[in-house]
């Protein structure tokens, strides 16, 4: 299932691409208006009309593989079987691996002695080690 929606995104990405390049090739309404008083704008590579009608429906069918690509993401993504919480993630055996404290509060025999801000620690201010 990981692998169908790092597909889909990759997907989704070069169409978003795709969609974005396709709009910005097309000409805008009043574009037409040139070619009505003679300046040769209707010269394209699909004709007069053409350009019109070929990038109008590329761009449909790329809206609705667009549409569809973000519903299966959606899809994908609600349907995760995941824990509720971080809490619902650990297993049994990770709980059992992690040693118990006593009050959860740390004992006076645990920290080391603190004499001075300004001192350098020295040996004797370092904890035994075991």
């Amino acid at each position: 299932m990981e692998n169908l929606n790092s597909i889909l995104l990759v997907v989704q990405v070069l169409l978003s691409i795709s969609l974005v390049v396709l709009i910005l090739i097309q000409h805008g309404k009043g574009a037409d208006a040139g070619a009505a008083f003679g300046s040769g704008a209707s010269a394209t590579l699909f004709g007069a009309r053409g350009s019109g009608n070929f990038l109008s429906k590329a761009t449909t069918i790329l809206a609705i593989l667009f549409f569809i690509v973000c519903l299966s993401l959606a899809y994908i993504s609600s349907n995760r079987v995941s824990p509720d919480s971080a809490v619902g993630s650990v297993t049994a055996q990770e709980l059992e691996d992690v040693p118990a404290m006593d009050s959860g509060v740390m004992q006076a025999q645990d920290l080391p002695a603190a004499e001075g801000a300004g001192d350098t620690a020295s040996e004797s201010d370092l904890p035994p080690v075991e």
